[in-house]
This record gives C-alpha cells, structure tokens and sequence, in this order.
C-alpha cells in the first residue's frame, strides 16, 4: 500500500459513539488501544462496529470494554468470534489506577465515543469519562444549541441585506 493511502486513512473514524454526548456530560477523553481477534479487526475497518450501549469497566486490575457490538466476519469460518464478547482495554496500569478511582464516584462512567485507525493501521478507541446528565441538563443543551443556531442565522441574514 502506497504512503499516500495509508496517510490517507490515517485518524479516520472506524465508529463513532452519537450518543454519549448527548446522554452524558463529557469531562475527560483518552486513548487507548484495545485487543481484537483478526476477524474481528476485519469487521471494524469496514466500519461494522456499533458502540451503542458499550462502555468500560475496572475488573481486577484491568480495563475492559463491554457490550461492543462487532458482528461476526462474513467471510470467516469456525475461527469467528462471537459478538458482544468482552474486550481488553490496553492503557498503563497507573492510568487503570485512575479511572477506578473515577468510575467508582458516583453518576461517573466510562463510555467508549469512538473507534479509529492510526497512521500505522492500528485501532484505537477513545474513552471518556462522564457524567450521566439529567433531564433538566439534556434539555439545557437543546436550548442552547437552539440558541446557537438562531444567532448563527440571524449573522447570517444580516450580511446578506
């Protein structure tokens, strides 16, 4: 593969996670690498993947991300993977240490927003640490987008007169 293509994909999102921004307050975002079989790295680059429900959890020292929903390979044979099977996180165990601490608050959680090649080819996934929003909070932020989009137009139109 020639290095213009391989830039090319480079940082592309694989899946992305729409609605844990608006379910959740974002407060922080890290990477981290994650263990996949082959046929299940397959089924991600061809953008398969759903993040829907998924998040991350401390389990004796380790991080893992649950309820990823990959489907199994179409082409694949009895070496398939099943779908929603547990996967490890690969983050620094001082890192580990830390979100326990965090996920262990109360209303704190570890969401997966979104999955993506490296330059290298590698899928990363980007974890957030959040908390869940309320009602009140939820329709906060319509308001303000509402908002946003009214004086976005209003800019608009004006420099059209």
């Amino acid at each position: 593969m020639s290095q213009d293509a391989k830039s090319a994909r480079a940082g592309r999102n694989l899946t992305v996670n729409r609605k844990a921004s608006h379910d959740y307050s974002i407060l922080e975002k890290l990477e981290a690498g994650i263990e996949l079989l082959g046929t299940e790295v397959k089924v991600v680059r061809n953008g398969e993947a759903g993040l829907a429900g998924a998040y991350a959890k401390v389990d004796k020292g380790q991080l893992f991300l649950q309820q990823v929903s990959i489907p199994p390979y179409e082409f694949g044979n009895r070496f398939n993977h099943d779908t929603l099977r547990t996967r490890r996180l690969l983050v620094h165990r001082k890192e580990i240490r830390r979100l326990q601490a965090l996920q262990e608050q109360k209303g704190m959680a570890l969401i997966p927003l979104r999955l993506y090649l490296t330059a290298r080819g590698i899928v990363k996934v980007e974890l957030a640490v959040c908390r869940g929003k309320t009602q009140d909070d939820c329709r906060e932020t319509i308001k303000r987008r509402e908002a946003d989009r009214e004086t976005s137009r209003a800019i608009a139109s004006h420099g059209r007169e």
